[in-house]
């Protein structure tokens, strides 16, 4: 199923060393490129002495917006190892952050890549993995002569209501997940009186 993906149930954290230089990790699971951002400028407001706080995301089911960051580092010594570990575990909706303080030796190009790489690895495997869908929200009207079949519809479908209001029209909108949209979309119609609205 297209829309099913894995990500982290919380957020985690580890922590690295390398010849005295230190790697605070730390991974979130998020759903914007905002929300990812935002982590990181909580970690770079947080560890202001720091060297560097390098990052990576990657967001949505079909994994296809991401990005990295060295913030600094060589370039491609740091962002890239870290989504490269989102990568190869096969999460997404996830951000990872890695915290570095110098400790006074030079770690090298090859020494930062393996330092960043299992530093953001250490955070991901500390992190519970579970597995999601997209969802979808479908918000439609209907008489409240026609409740009973409204509210058959929630318990025959696995949906979440979000939002409820119930007068002489009343009004339902209802997350469900996105590959039975469609399906949840032709119960409506049935319904007596019922628009959905776009």
């Amino acid at each position: 199923m297209a829309d099913l993906f894995y990500t982290i149930a919380s957020p985690s954290e580890a922590q690295y060393t390398d010849k005295r230089s230190k790697f605070l990790a730390f991974a979130y699971p998020v759903s914007t490129a905002e929300e990812a951002k935002a982590r990181v400028a909580e970690l770079q407001k947080r560890y202001y002495d720091a060297r560097h706080v390098c990052w990576a995301y990657m967001l949505g089911s079909a994994r296809d917006e991401f990005l990295s960051n060295d913030n600094g580092e060589p370039s491609g010594t740091a962002g890239k190892p870290i989504l490269g570990q989102i990568n190869s575990i096969g999460l997404t909706n996830v951000a990872v952050a890695v915290v570095r303080y110098f400790g006074g030796i030079k770690l090298g190009t090859s020494g930062l890549i393996v330092a960043y790489r299992t530093a953001a690895r250490m955070a991901l495997e500390a992190a519970e993995t579970i597995e999601r869908h997209d969802m979808a929200r479908i918000t439609f009207h209907f008489p409240y002569m026609s409740m009973n079949a409204a509210m058959k519809l929630t318990k025959d479908f696995e949906v979440d209501i979000v939002d409820r209001s119930f007068d002489n029209t009343c009004c339902l909108t209802l997350e469900i997940r996105a590959d039975l949209a469609s399906r949840l979309r032709d119960r409506i119609s049935e319904i007596d009186g019922a628009t959905i609205s776009e």
